[in-house]
């Protein structure tokens, strides 16, 4: 290892660092607009210079230079702060000024930067130039005279996302960052730009002039928009969610988030349910919804007279403790009926090592072989497919069977047919057997047409699970599925053991896929936050609150257990989940064993130990033998709108303009045309 002095400080640094690293080992803060520890060196905004000995008598920019045995790194030299002064006084020559205005106001690193390395006064006098605004979609607003050529969202769309959507144009002072022909972003974690941006050229679009950060209230989130659990930051003001932004955790998602995740959150104040609303049966409003009472709620399911014949579905966006609230009311009233796979799949969840991201989300990284099943990994688990990136930039090979996607990396399709996994080509096999570390992802349209046995055949034929190394996976695409399946609440059949029971009360827990006309002369109890699928079908609604609203426990495709905290009150007469359940508990006549949230939590926690303890469960290594032939034919995956997944997304006024001019090719005119 390289021994460096750092301002007079001895240190050892790891091999191929560079200064710049060296220098924050030391402690000492470098400032820089174009570095980022997850992207290629640009080394072009030049604002990271320092003094190196031995070398050159002149300032060096220290992203781009190694770190060698025996460097003098000085960065508080006069010289280095005459040059830094001097790189700020050149970035802000065009850069206008407009601060009061910016989105980027208040979290800017060139407003922070240019304090505390700038000289406080600009030398030159010549016009400003400025530069014509680009389209870049309804996500990322864009005020490029702002830009400084940076480069990281190129880098970033290039190197993490893996599409060549923005570029320079031109050179020297007419140079632009543009996309191609100004056409809108589309990939799925286009947003992550506007994070990058270290100034106020990339913004948010929907999130424009709407707050500046020192109003807003953060909160320690979880993402529920997909299965990876991806950490958020929940800003609020008021009773309003205001924005959606990621968290840094690197075994889950980074410092990315999904575009449907960011913005979807607008969702949550539109279409809502806000108070008690029963349909009457009776009458001249007979089969319309009117507004009620909880009493009145509670004395129509009671007087269902539900006794054992109660069945629960819980929806993609649920919590464990609305989960397990559940199951203590049915288990009081004697039934087991719940179920969570809404769409009808079914598959074997007695080994939950079948059926989790064994590999962990960090791990499938180092994978030199994988094998995809049933699919669609960029619109299942957008941040998930960056993990994949990072294989193949390592060398490793995937094959895919489905439908045909741009997976942003080289990939081989075996065409749609669950049977060719019966006769897999030589190129596979020997890919998949001879690999150090080979892995198969299973997703929701391999699972729901029963691949998971051939599936499971193969890891063990492959030896897929090894001395350190577990690379049988199951891809979810509902962020309450791990956390049911770890809690049992799945029938052996899945929905059609619900349906073949005809149960005379089903609640409904957020669960807005259900095809409710299978249970024609059931009571319809629909507990959630948004007038949607289930609301229209049920013949009585109890208004609950929204991930945003309540705290609870999550459990990701992996196998991880982490908290979400509670950011806003839910609006109106909307209560959380679990206090509707222990309501209904009273006036169905039944005792449920917990009367508080730490109560409830304190009885999940004896009932399902793996869920006190945040991080990964340990479901073992050992996994079913599997066997059988797989058959079938994937005609579509199990979800067909990225945009438009569930309640909320359907809600949100941006999802569904990025539904319609992201997928659907649909035009909108800006205000002059």
């Amino acid at each position: 290892m390289p021994t460096v002095k750092v301002d007079g400080q001895e240190i050892e640094v790891p091999a191929g660092a560079t200064v710049l690293q060296a220098c924050e080992l030391a402690g000492k803060e470098i400032p820089r607009f174009c570095y980022h520890e997850r992207l290629s060196i640009a080394g072009n905004c030049r604002m990271c210079l320092v003094e190196v000995k031995p070398g050159p008598p002149k300032p060096q920019a220290s992203c781009a230079l190694p770190a060698t045995d025996g460097q003098e790194i000085r960065t508080d030299s006069e010289m280095v702060k005459k040059a830094r002064e001097g790189v700020m006084e050149f970035l802000l020559i065009n850069h206008p000024l407009d601060c009061p205005i910016c989105d980027q106001g208040g979290e800017c690193d060139l407003q922070d930067q240019s304090v505390a390395y700038g000289r406080g006064g600009s030398r030159y006098d010549e016009n400003k130039r400025a530069v014509t605004e680009k389209y870049m979609g309804p996500l990322i607003k864009t005020t490029m005279t702002r830009c400084i050529h940076c480069t990281r969202c190129v880098r970033f769309s290039e190197e993490i996302a893996g599409v060549d959507e923005i570029g320079a144009l031109y050179r020297g002072e007419n140079m632009q960052i543009t996309t191609y022909l100004e056409h809108a972003v589309k990939h799925e974690l286009s947003a992550n730009v506007i994070d990058l941006c270290p100034v106020g050229a990339l913004t948010s679009r929907p999130y424009a002039f709407e707050a500046r950060p020192w109003e807003l209230k953060k909160t320690l989130g979880i993402d529920v928009m997909d299965a990876l659990g991806a950490n958020i930051r929940i800003d609020s003001r008021g009773r309003e969610v205001m924005r959606a932004l990621p968290r840094l955790n690197d075994d889950v998602n980074e410092e990315w988030l999904a575009d449907k995740s960011r913005y979807a959150v607008d969702g949550l104040t539109r279409r809502r349910l806000d108070k008690v609303w029963i349909r009457q049966t009776s009458g001249e409003n007979r089969g319309k919804l009117e507004a009620a009472t909880w009493d009145d709620a509670f004395k129509k399911i009671k007087a269902a007279k539900p006794g054992k014949d109660i069945a629960a579905v819980y929806g993609d966006l649920l919590d464990c403790e609305t989960m397990f609230a559940a199951k203590a009311l049915l288990g009081a009233m004697g039934s087991t009926l719940i179920e969570g796979r809404q769409s009808g799949m079914t598959y074997d969840t007695s080994n939950l090592a079948a059926v989790n991201f064994n590999t962990t989300l960090a791990g499938i990284e180092n994978a030199d072989a994988v094998l995809i099943v049933g699919s669609q990994i960029r619109h299942e688990a957008p941040l998930l497919n960056v993990r994949l990136r990072k294989a193949v930039k390592r060398g490793a090979k995937v094959f895919v069977v489905g439908p045909e996607w741009e997976t942003t990396y080289p990939a081989t399709f075996l065409g749609n047919d669950l049977g060719v996994l019966n006769s897999l080509s030589s190129d596979v096999t020997d890919a998949m057997s001879k690999a150090e570390r080979p892995a198969i992802i299973l997703g929701g349209a391999a699972l729901g047409r029963g691949a998971l046995g051939k599936a499971l055949a193969l890891a063990g034929e492959w030896n897929v699970v090894r001395e350190g190394w577990n690379g049988f996976n199951s891809l979810h695409f509902s962020a309450s599925r791990m956390g049911g399946l770890m809690l049992g609440l799945a029938q052996a059949g899945g929905m059609a053991d619900l349906i073949a029971a005809k149960p005379k009360v089903l609640l409904a827990l957020g669960s807005d896929e259900v095809d409710f006309t299978k249970f024609p002369d059931t009571l319809k109890v629909f507990i959630g936050h948004h007038g949607d699928k289930g609301a229209h079908a049920a013949d009585v609604i109890l208004p609950a609150a929204a991930y945003t609203e309540k705290s609870g426990t999550y459990v990701n495709i992996e196998g991880r257990v982490q908290r979400s905290e509670k950011a806003v009150f839910a609006p109106g007469d909307a209560r959380e989940d679990w206090t509707i359940l222990r309501a209904l508990a009273d006036a169905l006549g039944v005792t449920v064993g917990f009367d508080t949230f730490e109560q409830l939590r304190a009885a999940m926690f004896a009932d399902t130990p793996a869920l006190a303890n945040e991080g990964l469960a340990d479901f073992g290594m050992a996994l079913p033998a599997g066997g059988g032939d797989a058959s079938g034919e994937i005609a579509a995956y199990p979800v067909a709108d990225y945009y438009l997944t569930n309640a909320i997304c359907r809600a949100s006024p941006t999802m569904q303009r990025c539904s319609a001019e992201l997928l659907h090719g649909q035009d909108f005119a800006e205000a002059a045309e």
